[in-house]
């Protein structure tokens, strides 16, 4: 007979998973205003005005037996009620006059009589809205249930025959309440939360039979390789950290095997009962196939794990376009009604989840793809996902993260150093004034809705035209609660829309509203790490800004809904910066992995007589670099890349080099070197150029052309910190040697420098947080693509004057010691012994 199995949820997850019905409907997207400060603010001083007999925020919680198909469980349920509170039913509802509907939901009516003189003891919940609460004939289903089952646990613990619910609703602009009154017999509340227990232990009991099994063969598993040197340390290092509920800053370079070295004791943690559940975090789709690719090792080796990767919606959408609503969609119609058949289906009959079965089962149940595929991460083992569905306010995972107890989640973070800059984007907000002028237009005033809403962006744009008439270039501002009365007016409007409200273009409507949305979100959260400024676009178009300046606190609020988290890298250099960027403590731990790659196969050479500062930059600096290039690439046949800080330098120093070679290299078609139509000899040494915004069949092209069976030399320029800069894979003789020209420090601008000054106050390293490890990442970053395996051979070229500073050298791995200074003379003979070896 097998353990009687515990199982933690909250009366929201119950609720909204067991009782979920209807279409998908994003036309009208609505905010969680009581997610939001001014929310929670009505929330409390709703309570307040309850009086002294009114008891708020009251936990409640109860444990509930279920059985099913052989298995043995106690649901525990808790949750927070909104209030408590006794009173005649008549009583109650005369206070609030014409505001106040009574509902006498007994099935059983002659034990309804009489009830409504009776004292009651009622339920309170809650809800802040932006709509109109007077248009309101019902509770939202689902926030009924939560009061239902708040009310079940009650009348339980107290021994009531007979209990109350009051759902109140309020509107956050105006304050106007509106309530209504529902008595239930407890029997009859008992009888329906046991039907709601019963059908979620039907999936309980899936999840505790294929836990045992995956459970049983994790614990049979063995490291799926031969140990690298120092590998077996970081195993257990990571292993250690999740057991101890710290984070790990582990930089790891190229050839550890990071991910494996991470998924593996992530993994047997999971076996151990330690984790429940894996996220695997990353910037790009490049690192998600690798992740990918780690799993299904684990899978081979025999382990019984279900992973899910979620795709863009765009990507998995039936339709050209996403249009998701029940009028364009024919799947988005009663597609809560279907899903969780359809997710239960699969798991039963699939042991593994791909984005092909998915595709394959929301086609049979007639349900969204994208929707189910967020549905199956319920029930997955591990989860492949972009930052944004662990980090971002708009997109992360509500159903895991939004509210409950701390759970055992373990975040393991690719390419750490990219979530510096994402996260602070997710936690910034910008707005543009054209866009309420255009949307303005766009709505006109053809009716009393739509001359509503047209007056609600109109007092947007006017806030924004103040702000711009004071803006010369860019301002600061210390106030803008103006421009943010009149956001909250605007959500209000759009959220009081009936779903049947049509403009021409809706998706541009809804994009302004969600940017409202997000920017009033943030600005709520607003703290001393904040700046909000003005500015104009390169096309002119005004913006106001909303700058997160350091994301440590909201990613550290994020981190304490999981039990750990592995941040890796090749270039957390200096971690003690990432550390405190990414929501790092004291307590944290740092492991810094040597490479088990020779370094008699790397060259790293550093030149210190040119430079790419602004100030420097001409034509005779550009030929001296040109002479470093030409050289470096000459030395030895194969294929190389070359870094440039901008598309502009890259440009010139092109043109630059196609002149003074004329004879010796070629450019690929589209660059004109006053060449044109002569026939390539295959002698020349063949550059090819990146492109501002390649299509991924170019970008393919870009990298196909890097073939380790070219009879020729091949020179690829692209830009530091592009998409070639990081997170490309061309082993062996696909790539022999990279030059890195400049420092990629981020151009000084208005942005840049309040950076600085917000981080001169706060720890005295401003220019080293604005500016020098953001341009030493895209260094160390485009330096990586240079040897890949232990096999490989190739030479890495510096090219800047400040790489011979002490401030620089501080920040190259230790992989990189020792390494040679060199000039144009000395560079070929320093080549040429080193091919010859």
């Amino acid at each position: 007979m097998e353990e009687t199995r515990k199982i933690e949820l909250s009366v929201r997850e119950l609720v909204e998973f067991v009782g979920r019905k209807g279409d998908i409907d994003v036309r009208f997207s609505r905010s969680d205003p009581d997610a939001m400060q001014e929310g929670a603010k009505l929330h409390r001083k709703i309570q307040k005005e309850q009086g002294s007999a009114y008891r708020a925020e009251v936990n409640l919680s109860q444990e509930v037996f279920e059985e099913y198909d052989g298995e043995s469980m106690i649901l525990a349920i808790d949750g927070r009620a909104d209030g408590i509170f006794e009173a005649r039913l008549l009583d109650a509802a005369e206070k609030q006059g014409q505001s106040a509907i009574i509902v006498k939901d007994f099935s059983d009516k002659e034990k309804a009589e009489g009830q409504a003189d009776r004292g009651l003891w009622f339920i309170d919940e809650i809800k802040t809205t932006y709509r109109d609460v007077d248009s309101l004939t019902e509770p939202v289903e689902v926030h009924l249930s939560q009061a239902k089952c708040y009310a079940c646990i009650y009348a339980k613990d107290n021994d009531l025959d007979i209990v109350g619910v009051r759902m109140s609703y309020c509107n956050l602009e105006n304050e106007h309440k509106k309530f209504f009154y529902y008595i239930y017999l407890n029997e009859e509340l008992s009888v329906w939360l046991k039907a709601m227990t019963h059908e979620y232990s039907k999936w309980m009991a899936w999840q505790i039979k294929w836990e045992r099994k995956r459970n049983a063969a994790i614990r049979e598993l063995e490291f799926p390789f031969p140990y690298r040197d120092g590998q077996k340390n970081l195993v257990i290092g990571v292993y250690r950290t999740i057991s101890r509920k710290k984070k790990l800053f582990l930089e790891a370079p190229t050839g550890v095997g990071k991910t494996i070295s991470t998924v593996f004791p992530a993994v047997k943690a999971m076996g151990e009962g330690l984790t429940s559940k894996l996220f695997y975090g990353t910037a790009k789709t490049i690192a998600r196939t690798v992740a990918e690719e780690a799993f299904s090792i684990i899978k081979d080796s025999g382990v019984l794990m279900k992973t899910v990767t979620i795709t863009a919606k765009e990507k998995i959408c039936v339709l050209e376009k996403p249009a998701c609503n029940p009028d364009e969609c024919p799947r988005a119609k009663g597609h809560f009604d279907r899903v969780n058949d359809c997710v239960y289906d699969m798991l039963c009959s699939e042991e593994g989840i791909t984005r092909e079965k998915i595709i394959s089962y929301a086609e049979k149940h007639n349900v969204c793809p994208f929707e189910m595929c967020l549905d199956v991460t319920t029930w997955a083992d591990a989860v492949i996902c972009d930052y944004n569905y662990l980090f971002d306010p708009n997109v992360y995972l509500r159903r895991f993260f939004a509210d409950g107890p701390e759970r055992d989640y373990v975040f393991l973070i690719d390419e750490a150093h990219n979530l510096v800059e994402r996260a602070r984007e997710m936690y910034s907000a910008v707005l543009v004034k054209e866009e309420f002028l255009a949307v303005k237009k766009m709505v006109g005033s053809s009716d009393y809705l739509h001359k509503k809403l047209s007056g609600a962006i109109e007092k947007c744009n006017r806030q924004m035209l103040d702000l711009k008439r004071q803006c010369e270039d860019f301002a600061v501002w210390e106030d803008s609660d103006s421009l943010f009365g009149s956001l909250l007016t605007f959500m209000g409007v759009y959220e009081s829309l009936p779903v049947s409200f049509r403009v021409e273009d809706q998706e541009l409507l809804s994009k302004l509203y969600l940017d409202v949305r997000h920017f009033v979100n943030m600005y709520q959260s607003m703290d001393d790490d904040y700046s909000v400024y003005s500015d104009y676009s390169e096309e002119g178009s005004f913006r106001v800004t909303l700058r997160c300046m350091d994301p440590s606190k909201p990613l550290k609020q994020c981190l304490k809904r999981g039990r750990s988290a592995i941040f890796f890298s090749a270039t957390l250099i200096p971690v003690k910066y990432y550390i405190s960027q990414l929501g790092g403590t004291e307590e944290d731990y740092a492991v810094y992995a040597p490479s088990p790659f020779s370094k008699e196969k790397r060259l790293i050479a550093v030149a210190r007589d040119v430079s790419s500062k602004y100030t420097r930059r001409g034509q005779g600096e550009y030929e001296k670099i040109a002479e470093y290039i030409k050289t470096f690439v000459s030395a030895h046949q194969g294929n190389y890349m070359v870094f440039f800080p901008s598309y502009k330098m890259m440009n010139d120093l092109c043109s630059v080099m196609g002149e003074m070679y004329i004879d010796e290299i070629s450019f690929d078609e589209g660059f004109d070197t006053n060449n044109t139509g002569e026939k390539k000899e295959k002698n020349r040494i063949c550059f090819i150029k990146q492109k501002p915004g390649m299509t991924e069949n170019e970008k393919e092209s870009f990298l196909g052309s890097f073939d380790g069976a070219n009879t020729g030399t091949h020179v690829g320029c692209c830009v530091m910190g592009g998409i070639f800069g990081e997170g490309i894979d061309l082993r062996a003789d696909r790539l022999i040697g990279a030059v890195i020209v400049g420092t990629g420090l981020p151009q000084v601008c208005y942005e840049r420098e309040l950076f600085r000054n917000y981080f001169d106050e706060k720890n005295g390293s401003g220019f080293e947080y604005a500016y020098l490890y953001n341009g030493m990442n895209k260094v160390l970053q485009s330096a990586g693509r240079v040897i890949r395996t232990a096999d490989d051979r190739g030479a890495i070229l510096l090219l800047d004057e400040r790489f011979g500073t002490t401030q620089y050298q501080n920040l190259f791995p230790q992989e990189w010691y020792p390494f040679n200074y060199v000039n144009r003379q000395s560079l070929k003979s320093l080549l040429d012994g080193f091919w010859a070896e």
